[in-house]
Parts: C-alpha cells; sequence; structure tokens
C-alpha cells in the first residue's frame, strides 16, 4: 500500500550531476543566497558586518538583487514596505550584535503590522554561542533572546547543512497568518567556511492556510443575517488577505455599514454608500458602533487607535475574526473566529442571508456630517487644506508611507487611500523614521509608480542618511517633509498637559540643501502651492523632496471628553 506521503520525488540526471559536482569555491553564505533564490526571493535589504561577510560575498555569485541601506532599523523599515506590497518575505541581512539591535525597532513595526520580513543574521563564532564571556567582537551572551520578544519565530543555525531548512522554516513562518518577521541566525564561521553541499536548487515556498471553522462561521452567519443594525470593522487583516472585494461583497448583501482602522486603510471603498469611512478617534463614529447590535470585525484586534483609546464599549454582539490567536478577544468578548480573513469572508458570503435596510446609507450620512460639523467648528481649515492638498497630487494607484507626524495621524481619519495596500504608516507600533526608508523599499518592490513619503522635521531626521540610498538605486521616491521646528504631538501633548514643553524643539538643517547635497532635487513649498509642487516632484523621474515649513494641529480628540 502507497501512502502520498511515501512519494519522493526523484531527481533529474542533470540535477544529479550537478549535486555531485558542486560549483568550485563556494562557502556557507552561498547556501542562504541560495536558498533565498529556491524559495522564489528577487531582492534583499541590509547592511554588511565583519561577520556577515561571507553572506555579502555571496551575493556577488547570485543574481539576487541587493538594496543596501546605512543604518539597519531603516534597512528594517525598507524590507517590511516590501513584503507589505508584494507579500512576499521580504529578506533583511544583518551582521551581529550592534548591527542586529539595530534592527529591533522596524522589527517590532513590522510584528505589530504583520509584514513578512524573514531577517538573517550573523552570529559569533559557534566556538563562542552558549553564554560564555569569550571576547568575541559583538559578543552577546544570547543574542536570539533580544529578538524572541519581537519576532514570530527564531531559528538557530550550527551546521551549513541547516542552514536551508532553518530559512525555509523561517520562510514560511513569515507567510503563515498572520504575518510577521522572524529570525535566523548563522555564526560566522558557518558562513566563511568553504563547502561540498550541492547547490540549494529550491523550496517549499507555500504556507499553511489557516480556515475558519465551519460551525462558528455559520453561528456568525446567522447573528449578522438576523440582526436589526449590523456594523463592520476592517482592520489590516482584510488588505493583507486581498480580502477587499470579499468585505465589500458581504457589506451590500447585509448592508452593513463599514469603518476600517488605521492599518485597514482602503479595505472598503471611501465613498460608497455604507462607508463610515476610518473616523475612529471620533465620539460619534463610537456612539454608531456601540450601537450595532452585531458588530462584525475583520483583522483587527481593536488596540487602542482601533477603539478610540480603550472608550468602546459595544453592548451588542461582537463576531471577530482574526488571524492572530492573541488578538483574538483580547480587549472584548466574542464569537471569536481564529482565521484568515479572506477564507472567513468567504465562508460568511456562502452562508449569510441577504438583508434589505435602506435606512443605512442615510444613517452613514448622518454620521460623516456629524463628524464633519464637528471637524469644521475646530477651525482647521490649513490642515484640511494641506491633506487634500496631498491627495490631489498623489496619483490615484501610488502607495504612500508616513512616519508618526499630526500630518498622518490626520491622514488615518481623514486620507482616502484609494484602494487596498495604498496607505501604510508607523501606526503598529508608533517608532519614529518609518516613512522615507519604507517608502524606498516600496519603490524597490515597484519601481513603475511614484511612491510618496511623508514626515515631519523630527521623524525626517531618524532616516536622512537614506537620502544616499534613494540617490545610488534611483528610486522613485517624493519625500515630503512637514518642518514644524520640532516634534510637532509631543508639543501640543505637552503644552495640553502641563502649559510648558521640554525637549520638544529642534535645531534642522536646511533640508532643501541637504538634499541637494546628496544629488537629490528639493524644493520649499508653501500650503498654497503644495498641490502643485508635490505634483510635479513625483512626476520627475527618481528621488526627490519637498520641504513645507508648517504648523499643524490636531483635531480635538473625543476619548477625553467627561
Amino acid at each position: 500500500m502507497t501512502h502520498d506521503h511515501d512519494l519522493v520525488l526523484r531527481p533529474t540526471a542533470a540535477q544529479t550531476e550537478a549535486a555531485l559536482n558542486p560549483p568550485p569555491g563556494r562557502i556557507g553564505g552561498d547556501l542562504v543566497v541560495e536558498t533565498l533564490a529556491g524559495l522564489g526571493a528577487t531582492t534583499v535589504f541590509g547592511l554588511p558586518g565583519q561577520h556577515a561577510l561571507g553572506m555579502f560575498d555571496a551575493l556577488r555569485r547570485s543574481d539576487l538583487r541587493y538594496i543596501g541601506l546605512r543604518v539597519e532599523n531603516n534597512a528594517g523599515f525598507a524590507a517590511d514596505a516590501y513584503g507589505r506590497i508584494t507579500g512576499e518575505a521580504a529578506p533583511l541581512l544583518l551582521s551581529t550584535g550592534p548591527g542586529a539591535l539595530t534592527s529591533l525597532a522596524a522589527l517590532q513595526e513590522a510584528a505589530a503590522a504583520s509584514a513578512p520580513v524573514l531577517a538573517i543574521s550573523s552570529q559569533i563564532p559557534t566556538a563562542g554561542l552558549g553564554g560564555g564571556r569569550h571576547g568575541y567582537l559583538h559578543e552577546l551572551p544570547d543574542q536570539a533572546a533580544s529578538f524572541r520578544g519581537v519576532v514570530k519565530s527564531v531559528h538557530t543555525v550550527r551546521a551549513q547543512s541547516q542552514i536551508p531548512s532553518a530559512i525555509e522554516a523561517a520562510w514560511k513562518s513569515a507567510l503563515s497568518a498572520p504575518h510577521g518577521p522572524v529570525w535566523v541566525e548563522i555564526p560566522q564561521d558557518v558562513l566563511l567556511a568553504p563547502t561540498s553541499l550541492p547547490v540549494v536548487t529550491g523550496g517549499d515556498a507555500f504556507p499553511e492556510e489557516l480556515p475558519p471553522r465551519p460551525e462558528l462561521t455559520a453561528v456568525a452567519a446567522d447573528l449578522l443575517s438576523r440582526a436589526s443594525r449590523p456594523a463592520i470593522i476592517a482592520g489590516g487583516g482584510v488588505v493583507r488577505a486581498d480580502a477587499s472585494g470579499k468585505l465589500r461583497q458581504l457589506a451590500e448583501l447585509l448592508q452593513a455599514p463599514v469603518v476600517t482602522t488605521p492599518g485597514g486603510k482602503g479595505a472598503f471603498p471611501w465613498t460608497h454608500p455604507l462607508s463610515l469611512q476610518s473616523w475612529l478617534e471620533d465620539r460619534h463614529t463610537t456612539d454608531f458602533l456601540e450601537d450595532a447590535d452585531v458588530l462584525l470585525v475583520v483583522g483587527s484586534g481593536l488596540g487602542e487607535l482601533s477603539s478610540n483609546y480603550h472608550t468602546f464599549k459595544p453592548r451588542g454582539r461582537v463576531v471577530q475574526i482574526e488571524a492572530d490567536l492573541g488578538k483574538l478577544e483580547s480587549n472584548h468578548p466574542a464569537l471569536g473566529i481564529h482565521a484568515d480573513a479572506r477564507l472567513a469572508l468567504q465562508a460568511l458570503l456562502e452562508t449569510a442571508s441577504r438583508r434589505e435596510d435602506p435606512t443605512a446609507p442615510e444613517r452613514v450620512r448622518e454620521l460623516l456630517s456629524r463628524v464633519g460639523e464637528r471637524i469644521a467648528a475646530q477651525e482647521l481649515t490649513l490642515e484640511q487644506q494641506v491633506l487634500a492638498s496631498v491627495r490631489k497630487a498623489l496619483p490615484a494607484d501610488s502607495p504612500s508611507f508616513w512616519d508618526m507626524t499630526i500630518l498622518a495621524y490626520w491622514a488615518w481619519s481623514a486620507f482616502d487611500a484609494k484602494g487596498p495596500n495604498h496607505m501604510h504608516s508607523a501606526q503598529g507600533a508608533g517608532g519614529l523614521g518609518y516613512g522615507f526608508p519604507a517608502a524606498l523599499g516600496a519603490a524597490a518592490a515597484d519601481p513603475t509608480r511614484p511612491v510618496l513619503a511623508v514626515s515631519g522635521d523630527g521623524g525626517a531626521l531618524y532616516s536622512v542618511a537614506e537620502l544616499a540610498t534613494a540617490k545610488q538605486y534611483d528610486l522613485p521616491v517624493t519625500w515630503l517633509i512637514v518642518d514644524d521646528g520640532g516634534y510637532g504631538i509631543l508639543r501640543e501633548y505637552m503644552t495640553d498637559a502641563f502649559g510648558a514643553t521640554a525637549g520638544t524643539e529642534l535645531v534642522r538643517p536646511d533640508y532643501v540643501a541637504l538634499a541637494e547635497s546628496f544629488g537629490v532635487p528639493g524644493v520649499r513649498t508653501t500650503p498654497e502651492t503644495l498641490e502643485a509642487d508635490l505634483a510635479k516632484a513625483l512626476r520627475e523621474p527618481g528621488p526627490s523632496v519637498v520641504v513645507l515649513p508648517a504648523v499643524l494641529r490636531m483635531f480635538a480628540p473625543t476619548h477625553l471628553d467627561g
């Protein structure tokens, strides 16, 4: 009797010959790049270091494209964006100790936003592993321990024969729902030693699916079909699962209004009659969602930014679809369905019944009108003008990457992304410096369309070195820097809380002159000329910088009311 798992693919004669007579001059690092190529990787990001030179030497002998950044954390942000745009695992090559640790903030963002980053770091020589103090350069007692609380999985290699399997396991981990960063570390001597192992010719790059339990989707479909006032919160899991079309079909089937989280921007059409847009930081929206008798939450953990800072208290039944088991019912009791958003939405479409509700579009219009009136009463014309100018200047199919800056906080609520996977920000972990290097990674993924990066002057100083990267690889990224002379949002927070500021004011360079010193065109603009200047910069090939001196304000928070 033969079982499927007994079947073995037999190598061809050519494969056998190649395996028996591998080309000379290969080292452990070649096994790394060969495995990546076999899994389907085409581009790697990173920064060389002494212990990692075996990997970088092997890059010379491979067809992989290398995008080298100037700071490891920025390389991590670039890989993060590449993974978000392509849906592929983005290799990130790093050195040991300080080089590895400098990537931690980027990997935290990738973890929070479920971006598939495959970090491969060198390690000190094998003899130094195990926690002793041997005095090796960059030595840590347990380097992997620094990453276990951040990444999905950790894979430590101690012999060359382990390299293909470890990288393949990490690749699958990164791409299994929920996506996320993973960590592989390989000792310096393993990377540098000559190898007689055969050339790695392929790999299983297909992660396992995460389907919903049918008894749970049957209950969810019944609840939604019989609801009087259903509503939907769509998070980043909808975007990552490429499930926007199924979300729209289900919303229309149920006549359920939809609001998107900051991570779910673009998951539902902005101007659709059922679109509540993204005004989650608004008491009117919070009240509307609390009033739903059945609330479907898809691909969101209802964290701080998606729950109006945990003031949201649903009164109806909550159905939560979430691929990250740790987020399931972590903030609210629910009918929790541990599943990929696309597969779960498909199951609901197959089992839910059509609802007729002619009042739903009118209730949506009334809510958006109340939100608009609240914002209009705050005299924030400049802020709305600037955001509108950015939207008009940016082509509809171009992605944008936003740093932690006031204009980005406006964008979370008020910016029409024009489609799924078009707007990304650092709202997952909230670290500064994300926007520009992430945009470079997106441009490397698809150089056929311009990419926009948006930073404040504080965040810009985290990643200004990457102007050299943009120039070196001629990446089509336009960087909008809103220069308000400091950390603008912290200035607001401290002024509101304490009546004075400390540590928020910054001495800055002349960003236009600095860009031009890298050979990158720069222009200083005004709110009145922003749309034209930004549109012109986005049309030109290669990188560019647009600087807008302006002090923007946030709209008043509603989570502090009462």
